[in-house]
């Protein structure tokens, strides 16, 4: 039974993802604002299992992410999907401290990146009516998003990343 809990401990960890976005601790946020969670999970397992697994696992949790939302005119998975295949084209780094740091600024590009894609796709949706410009002040909510995965990403991937590695062995 432990065999099995160390070889599959990534997958398990999976399933917190979708708990953790329909909890939204607001102790974490700002504003009603909540980090991006999934690229916590997505940015330590593309790294280590390449930007095949990443795009896989990107639709996957695009796939769940989007069928626990309630607006079903929207969806997360082109982002997922890219950020998949980006996070999997970065090579490991062996100095700790950069690593720390980078794993803040590529998930805060990453959820820059999710976040821009899904904003244009409301505005896109939206964009026959007069009133698309009222979205535009939404775009703070993206940055806030950003600010909040690039603090709490170094703390979180940096844990995963570890964990991902010893599962694998």
């Amino acid at each position: 039974m432990d065999k099995f809990f160390k070889k599959n401990f990534s997958i398990i960890t999976l399933i917190f993802i979708p708990i953790i976005f329909l909890w939204h601790p607001n102790w974490l946020g700002i504003f009603g604002i909540q980090p991006y969670w999934p690229l916590f999970w997505l940015l330590p397992w593309a790294m280590i299992h390449g930007s095949s697994s990443g795009i896989i696992f990107g639709l996957f949790l695009g796939l769940i992410l989007d069928a626990l939302t309630l607006d079903s005119n929207f969806s997360q998975i082109p982002g997922l999907i890219l950020c998949g295949f980006i996070f999997g084209r970065i090579k490991l780094n062996r100095d700790l401290l950069v690593g720390h740091f980078r794993y803040g600024l590529i998930c805060s590009f990453g959820s820059f990146l999710c976040g821009t894609l899904y904003f244009l796709q409301i505005l896109f949706h939206n964009f026959s009516d007069s009133t698309y410009l009222l979205f535009f002040p939404s775009f703070y909510n993206i940055l806030a998003e950003v600010f909040l995965t690039g603090l709490f990403a170094p703390l979180i991937c940096s844990q995963l990343f570890r964990v991902f590695q010893y599962s694998r062995k």
